[in-house]
């Protein structure tokens, strides 16, 4: 099959030019849940060059509401694998490579110099904050985005331009998180905002991220959505002066 077959109708959105960029491009998703495995799916037939999926999870029945990559065949089976292999029959062009182990600052700072952009769609704050920590020191683009009940938020983090996740969320100690079990939340909600990183993913690849330095905050009970201005700490201690006050894996540790 030809590349203009394969890309015909959005090659006339971002020009040939675009594509060859797209095509150039690597992405890294953390968390092939929710939102990693509508996001992952368009990144695959979108023709980047290499998709990275990072999940440690299996599948189970209450995930398929809304996590369009599996079906009830799947559960019990590593997401990451079962996700891999959708998307590799979905797009051939595309190397698609699973990573089913657990987040580690380590394997964080691995996958991100593989790859040229990365996603978080992580549903835990400890590991966003190793991931965000591991995109600011190898300078690498990350696309996060949270859903929870018929609210998200997306925001694009370009290390040393906008601030970071730690910069932005870290003063809060009591952000809504999945990892104790139960997150209620609408599939269609979370179909919009992985949408909306999916977007900022093809954005940023084309060198024009529309959420760079803003928030966007949705609220789907109401249709609403609002964008906030906002502004870099120069003395956090992940990206700003006071970057390296804390060990690589202290952060980590003091999440869990």
């Amino acid at each position: 099959m030809k590349v203009l077959d394969r890309y015909s109708r959005q090659i006339p959105v971002i020009g040939e030019e675009g594509q060859k960029k797209i095509g150039r491009t690597s992405i890294a998703v953390f968390g092939v849940g929710g939102l990693g495995t509508l996001i992952a799916r368009y990144v695959a037939g979108g023709g980047f060059k290499k998709l990275v999926l990072v999940d440690f999870d299996t599948v189970s029945i209450p995930d398929i509401h809304r996590q369009i990559l599996y079906t009830s065949h799947d559960v019990g089976k590593p997401k990451a694998e079962v996700a891999a292999r959708v998307l590799s029959a979905v797009n051939p062009e595309v190397e698609v490579v699973p990573v089913a182990e657990p987040i580690s600052p380590d394997l964080a700072d691995r996958i991100m110099s593989e790859v040229d952009i990365a996603v978080d769609a992580l549903d835990n704050w400890a590991s966003r904050h190793v991931v965000n920590a591991a995109a600011v020191r190898k300078g690498k683009a990350l696309i996060h985005g949270a859903v929870q009940e018929w609210y998200g938020h997306v925001t694009t983090i370009i290390p040393g331009k906008t601030p970071c996740l730690e910069d932005l969320f870290g003063r809060f100690k009591a952000l809504p998180s999945c990892a104790a079990g139960f997150c209620p939340v609408l599939g269609p909600s979370v179909g919009v905002i992985s949408s909306l990183m999916a977007l900022e993913v093809f954005r940023t690849a084309l060198g024009a991220p529309a959420l760079a330095g803003k928030l966007l905050v949705v609220d789907l009970k109401h249709m609403t959505f609002d964008i906030i201005e906002i502004e870099k700490n120069p003395n956090c201690p992940v990206c700003g002066r006071a970057r390296g006050v804390f060990d690589r894996g202290q952060k980590f540790k003091e999440a869990l």
